[in-house]
């Protein structure tokens, strides 16, 4: 296994939730707070708004998260789209771009995944937790000759309560 991201800011060690089937885990709406870190500059950023995971025609989910990034004090629209397909054990996904190129792989049958993404020269190492039916997190840890950076991703199911973050 992977060693997981730097922990500054990153998932509690304590307790995991296990997630036997993670499309039907993150199937809905989703409250996202995330912030990011330039480790070479100091710059930090946070993006606030949602995430919609919606059916896919032929199985898996689609991934929209749309909101607002505040960079360097100016706000921003940002919005991204992913696909969660299932993945080749029941219970895991299989995370694809838009355009179908390969993230990442996703089981959270023990609470807790740790995946690797390569790009251009750069790492993305990221750490997926589970702390309960409305609370998930992702920890980035990016590393490479043009990149430096911490990405750390709260996720509050749509009537959840926010301020009840990890």
């Amino acid at each position: 296994m992977n060693a997981p991201p730097d922990r500054e800011q990153g998932a509690p060690t304590d307790s995991f939730r296990p997630v036997p089937d993670v499309l039907a885990y993150l199937r809905g709406r989703w409250h996202v707070a995330r912030t990011v870190r330039d480790l070479a500059s100091g710059d930090e950023g946070q993006f606030e708004g949602t995430t919609e995971f919606s059916p896919l025609e032929g199985g898996g989910l689609k991934h929209f998260e749309s909101g607002t990034f505040v960079w360097q004090g100016v706000p921003r629209p940002a919005e991204r789209t992913l696909r969660f397909l299932p993945g080749n054990t029941p219970g895991t996904a299989d995370v694809r771009f838009a355009d179908g190129r390969p993230f990442h792989d996703l089981d959270l049958g023990t609470g807790r995944h740790v995946a690797d993404h390569p790009c251009s020269a750069d790492l993305y190492r990221g750490e997926f937790t589970v702390r309960d039916t409305d609370h998930w997190r992702t920890v980035w840890r990016v590393r490479g000759p043009a990149k430096d950076l911490v990405l750390v991703t709260d996720y509050v199911r749509a009537g959840g309560n926010f301020d009840d973050r990890a």
